[in-house]
Order: structure tokens, then C-alpha cells, then sequence
């Protein structure tokens, strides 16, 4: 390798080394301060002078949109010049002093979350007007941001643009394409990794980078839920504010639509600390059918009725009787409603006071009285009598001595589906674990944007969760009813505070069966 490029730039030392070539810094021999430099050596990925045009023509339309990037803010590397030698391409850039974020981590540790916002404040904007222009920029990582020690500011380096036409080649059609994907491995979404980036697959690299600098953990290091797909970080970061994390777990999201729109979004959200954020795992809210209630049980082990047992035939009846009431009129609908009731008498179901712990006398540091998984709700809690409880009834509608063992049939669950009870009980153990992503994930899109109790969307539900509650301790769960959509379930828990004070609390879980990732999903609460 000769040290004098372009009779012009004199090589000082190798920076680094990869499969499209070098990277050299360099003074400007020509310049009466002999400006330092940064010299980008690219090579075509394949020796083809039949394609080699293809390459120069990209090359120089890349190096010119580099040059009105670096022009327009001093964020991005100005260049300097480009040129050709030896069948290989040269990009000319600025020298910027500074340490990348990599290097930052290496001598200082891990950063702090005032300096971890500064940098993406400082970032955002810069990211908007490079998208501005249909750019993306596809390797956002540390090692690509360098922190400038005369200002501190970051600047955003080594666009991907460039090498992705080192890779051009011809395909069996006889058109040009490239043949290599841009990005780092574990950096970059999956569309980006399939050869369709977005201009959100920079903010998840973004993100990705922001996780890096807050937990020291390399992508690889972190697990992901194998069934939304979603980064479990939170973690590695417990003192994390509720706002940046939502901020994170946004950018983050395995699904673009789930992530920001644009950077400006992004920024905005951050520095407001205001943002409604949607579900990341696609939720179909199943048809509810008609079903008898079940009675309320009072443990956790439901006998469901045998298999062979014959279904409630008051269903099948009341869907005959709809239809003659549309068809007959008020009146004849009078008369078969009649009919009906004469004929076959349907469950009863009284109601009758049923000591249980209840809600009322919120402590002063807690919000007001809601369900626990709202996150500006404080849980229920009180030593009250609940009353309007139903009680066991037979079918015959004569009431039981006890408490019955069994429920209707339209209570049997699937084999291959998760029990009611169960899925309350993974819904806090999700919580106690931190993961609040995917807590968020098991509520339905109706209850999340309940802006009574979550009127930030996904911040004031993680600024509940992570910022108040420690831990949740469950007691019981009880099974009050269930179909083959719906169910409820009575849950006692207890609450530890970060405050260290621990609170007792009753809730009733209204719960929707979500076929299309068959689970259970919160709908309501009381």
C-alpha cells in the first residue's frame, strides 16, 4: 500500500480493515496546515468490467449526496473530495476528534441518563433532515457515532449508501442491484436484515445503540420473547426513568408500524414526556358470543363438566326466539317471550352478600382508586364488604348449600389454551420480572387507550409499574367465569411499594380470548 495517495494524502496510520476496503487517516500535504483527514478505500465486491460503470455511476451519486449532507450540518462529516485509482474508489471526509460511543463506554462505563438523553436530543434532528432527503442511513451503531470533544455533540458517521454500491451487480434479468445487506447483525430490525430498510429501522438501530450505552449489554447479549419477537432489556436498567424506557421500548419494537413514525416524533415524545404508544404484537378481538355466567368459585381448581354433557339449550332458543321477535313485531315478540319463559325457566342468579377484600382507602402517596394494571391506578383496597356477588346456583335455579365444583359447559376450557387463572398469574409474574413491554402487550387496544387510566398511553402505565410498584405478591386467584371467549377472575394480591410500604388489594379481571396469539388479554378491571 503505498503512503501517498492521490500524490496528495500522506497515510498516517490504518483506522481499520473490512470487506470493502480500508480506512486510513491522513494529512493533506497540498493544504498549507496540512488538514487532517479521513480516507474511505473502496473496492467493488467483484472484478467484473462489465459492471464497473454501474459502480463509478453510483459511487459518484453517493459521494454527492454525502457532500450536501456534510454541507448542511456540522453533525455529519464534510467531504472533502472523492477519486478513483487503481480500479478502487477513495472518499475524502473530515477528521473529527472525538471518541465514539464504543470508546466512551470503554474508558468511562456505562453512561448516565442525562447524558444518554443529551445524545439523542442532539442526534434526532440530524436523523430527521438525513431521512428528509430519502436517506437512510443503515449502520446507526456506537462505533458510528463519535462524540466531538470540542462540543460534545454527537456526529453521525459512515453511511451505508456508499458500500451498498461496492456491491452492485447484475442479476438474471440483466439489471442492476446490489448483492449485500447493510447493517450490523443485531443492530438492524429484521426488514432491514431482509434487504428493506425503513426509515424506522434507523431508529431501532438507535435504540438498539441506546440500550448499548445505559447496560453496556451488545445486542447479542440480551433475550428476546420468542413470542412477540420483543428485546427484554428493562432488567439490565432498572434506574431507568419510565419515560426514556418508553421512549426505548418504542423505537425498539420488533414491528415497524409499532415504532416511531419519524425521528421528529421521537424527539418530541422524549422531551415531553407525553406519547401514546400502541401494542407491538397485532391483537384481533374474537366475536363475543352469547354464554351463561358460571358462578363464582372459591379456589383455584374448577371441574369443568364432562365433555358429554349435553350444552345449555336456552342459547340455541333465544336465537329462534330473536328472529320471530324481528319478524313478528313488539307484540308477537311479547307473546313468544312469554311463551318462552313458561316453557323453559333459564338460570337464576341472586345476588347475596359475600364477604371479600375490597377497595376504598388509598394511601396519600398513590394515585386514585382504579385497577392494578392501570398505570395511574392505585389497587384496590379495604376491609369493606363487597356486596352484589352472585352465589352458586343449580340449574334448576334452586340455590345450592355449597358452593358447586363444577361449572356450565360453556366454561370448558381448550387443552391447547391456557387457563384463565393461569394467564393473571403470568401477567404479574411478567411484571414482577420487569418486562413491561410485554405486560402492556396482554391488555386489550380498548383498555390500554382507556384514557381515564392510562391518559399517556404506555408511559403512564411503565411510570405505574416501574416507577411505583416493586413487586406484586399473589395470594389467590379464583375463577368466577368462563366461555369460550370471555372469563373472569378474582385475584388477592399485595402490592410491594418503592416506597417500602405494602398494600393489600382485591381486583376482578375481565378477560377476552385472543385467538390469534391464543392468549388471554386484560379487557377491564374492577
Amino acid at each position: 500500500m503505498q503512503t501517498l495517495l492521490n500524490n496528495r494524502y500522506q497515510v498516517i496510520r490504518t483506522l481499520g480493515s473490512g470487506g470493502f476496503g480500508e480506512t486510513f487517516v491522513a494529512e493533506d500535504i497540498q493544504m498549507p496546515s496540512n488538514r487532517r483527514c479521513v480516507i474511505k478505500q473502496l473496492r467493488p465486491i467483484q472484478n467484473n468490467p462489465q459492471i464497473y460503470q454501474l459502480v463509478q455511476e453510483r459511487f459518484q451519486r453517493e459521494a454527492a449526496i454525502l457532500e450536501e449532507l456534510g454541507g448542511a450540518t456540522n453533525q455529519i462529516p464534510t467531504l472533502y473530495a472523492y477519486f478513483q485509482s487503481d480500479g478502487q474508489f477513495y472518499l475524502v471526509q473530515e477528521w473529527i476528534e472525538g471518541d465514539t460511543l464504543t470508546g466512551k463506554v470503554y474508558q468511562q462505563g456505562l453512561l448516565s441518563e442525562s447524558t444518554t438523553r443529551e445524545i439523542l436530543v442532539n442526534l434526532l434532528p440530524v436523523l430527521e433532515y438525513v431521512h428528509s432527503k430519502r436517506i437512510i442511513h443503515r449502520d446507526i451503531k456506537p462505533d458510528n457515532i463519535i462524540l466531538r470533544h470540542r462540543d460534545s455533540k454527537p456526529v453521525l458517521i459512515d453511511f451505508g449508501a456508499v458500500r451498498e454500491s461496492m456491491g452492485t451487480v447484475v442479476n438474471s434479468q440483466g439489471n442492476p442491484t446490489s448483492s449485500i445487506v447493510i447493517g450490523t447483525p443485531g443492530f438492524m430490525p429484521s426488514e432491514q436484515a431482509a434487504g428493506r430498510p425503513l426509515y424506522s429501522s434507523d431508529l431501532y438501530s438507535l435504540g438498539i445503540t441506546v440500550i448499548y450505552l445505559l447496560t453496556g449489554k451488545q445486542p447479542q447479549e440480551l433475550e428476546t420473547d420468542p413470542r412477540t419477537g420483543e428485546i427484554i432489556w428493562h432488567r439490565y436498567a432498572l434506574s431507568v426513568s419510565p419515560t426514556l424506557a418508553g421512549v426505548i421500548d418504542r423505537a425498539i419494537a420488533y414491528h415497524p408500524r409499532d415504532r416511531f413514525a419519524s425521528a421528529r416524533e421521537m424527539l418530541e415524545v422524549l422531551q415531553s414526556g407525553v406519547g401514546t404508544f400502541a401494542p407491538t404484537v397485532p391483537y384481533l378481538q374474537p366475536p363475543v358470543t352469547p354464554a351463561v355466567s358460571a358462578t363464582l368459585q372459591k379456589t383455584i381448581s374448577v371441574s369443568p363438566r364432562s365433555s358429554t354433557q349435553p350444552a345449555n339449550q336456552g342459547t340455541g332458543q333465544r336465537g329462534i326466539f330473536l328472529a320471530s321477535i324481528i319478524t313478528g313485531g313488539l307484540i308477537g315478540a311479547a307473546m313468544i317471550i312469554g311463551f318462552a319463559l313458561n316453557k323453559s325457566p333459564q338460570p337464576i342468579v341472586k345476588s347475596s352478600t359475600l364477604s371479600e377484600s375490597s377497595t376504598r382507602n388509598e394511601p396519600q402517596d398513590t394515585p386514585p382508586v382504579q385497577s392494578p394494571v392501570s398505570s395511574t391506578s392505585e389497587p384496590s383496597i379495604s376491609n369493606e364488604p363487597q356486596d352484589n356477588i352472585p352465589v352458586p346456583f343449580l340449574n334448576n335455579g334452586i340455590p345450592s348449600a355449597t358452593p358447586s365444583s363444577q361449572l356450565p359447559s360453556t366454561t370448558q376450557p381448550q387443552a391447547d389454551r391456557p387457563s384463565p387463572e393461569q394467564a393473571v398469574q403470568n401477567y404479574f409474574e411478567t411484571i414482577n420480572k420487569r418486562e413491561f413491554q410485554t405486560g402492556w402487550n396482554q391488555l386489550s387496544p380498548g383498555y390500554q387507550n382507556n384514557k381515564r387510566l392510562h391518559p399517556d398511553g404506555y408511559l403512564s402505565y411503565i411510570d405505574w409499574w416501574g416507577g411505583k410498584v416493586q413487586s406484586v405478591d399473589i395470594e389467590q386467584v379464583n375463577l368466577v367465569q368462563a366461555s369460550a371467549e370471555t372469563a373472569t377472575v378474582n385475584a388477592k394480591l399485595k402490592y410491594l411499594m418503592n416506597t417500602g410500604k405494602v398494600i393489600p388489594g382485591s381486583v376482578r379481571f375481565f378477560l377476552l380470548w385472543d385467538a390469534q396469539n391464543s392468549r388471554w388479554v386484560v379487557s377491564d378491571t374492577k
